[in-house]
């Protein structure tokens, strides 16, 4: 799933370290989810939100199936 972490945690002057520090997750999970090689549960999504003051659907760009006709 493609996402806006680390635009986000650019915009709030975070490094990888301290946005894991934050979320109480590694720093490798911080560099997964920003390569889109992790979907984050709800609970993480939500917590990752929060951070940065905005909504789930703010951070993850949800590549849902297309409407048929």
């Amino acid at each position: 799933m493609e996402n806006r972490i680390r635009d986000l945690r650019t915009v709030y002057d975070l490094t990888q370290d301290e946005l894991a520090e934050k979320l109480e997750v590694s720093r490798q999970t911080i560099i997964s989810l920003e390569k889109g090689r992790y979907n984050p549960s709800l609970t993480l999504a939500y917590k990752i939100a929060r951070v940065f003051k905005c909504r789930i659907e703010d951070v993850f760009i949800f590549e849902g199936e297309e409407k048929n006709g």
